[in-house]
């Protein structure tokens, strides 16, 4: 694989300003809170040696406060469908992002376009050093990948632009209703066809609102309406 031109990110992008708190952008992508405390800033744990520190596998937009960024999602959205989703262990997250990077000059590898093609076959190598893999297997986790990054919009600089967040906490439903947009909504989740905030559908469906009634106030199909409010309340 020949080395791979850097991009260089635009100066004051929104997209890679902090706007997401922990336990925000947990609760966006179906993440426990401390499962995205521990990839962003790592965390202490006890050994018969005394105490230790998992180090953060990616680095966060704000450190004092604790705050992500739009980028910082989609690097969390990828990490979900390796670690949550396939177990793959941290030790290969961490060494196919370095090996990325020194190689192939891959800058975040999490939320690179390469990730869907040479350096997706490059993360596999790099993980079965590790572990063996079987065909399957590696045919498994290619998979994985795909549904996951089928989910970002890249713009034409191949940057990310767009999340379609799962839905509930399980990573196979197919649809992508809702939509989480630096530049709408002040990147907060919406129902893609018209813009509407989900928080605030959900809010008026909590105060006695019918589904119908908010339908036509917002020029959407009931169904939209009901899943706005499912992405909001999956735990």
């Amino acid at each position: 694989m020949p080395p791979v031109a850097r991009r260089t990110t635009v100066k004051n992008d929104i997209r890679d300003r902090p706007a997401y708190a922990l336990a925000e952008a947990a609760r966006y992508l179906k993440v426990p809170v401390a499962t995205v405390r521990s990839w962003f800033f790592g965390r202490p744990y006890q050994t018969t040696r005394g105490p230790r520190q998992f180090p953060a596998i990616v680095a966060p937009a704000s450190r004092r406060p604790p705050v992500l960024s739009f980028y910082n999602l989609i690097e969390a959205h990828v990490l979900r469908a390796l670690r949550t989703d396939h177990g793959v262990p941290v030790l290969a997250v961490r060494q196919a992002i370095s090996h990325a990077e020194r190689e192939f000059g891959i800058h975040r590898l999490l939320l690179s376009p390469e990730l869907r093609t040479d350096a997706g076959r490059l993360f596999l190598d790099r993980y079965g050093e590790l572990i063996e893999l079987s065909p399957s297997t590696q045919l498994y986790l290619r998979q994985v990948l795909e549904a996951y990054l089928k989910r970002v919009e890249w713009d034409e600089f191949q940057f990310p632009v767009r999340l379609y967040p799962f839905m509930t906490a399980e990573a196979s439903v197919a649809e992508r209703p809702i939509a989480i947009d630096p530049a709408v909504a002040f990147g907060r989740p919406i129902v893609l066809r018209r813009g509407i905030s989900t928080a605030v559908i959900a809010e008026r469906i909590d105060a006695g609102e019918s589904v119908e009634d908010l339908a036509r106030d917002y020029d959407l199909t009931p169904s939209d309406i009901e899943q706005a409010v499912l992405y909001e309340r999956a735990a």
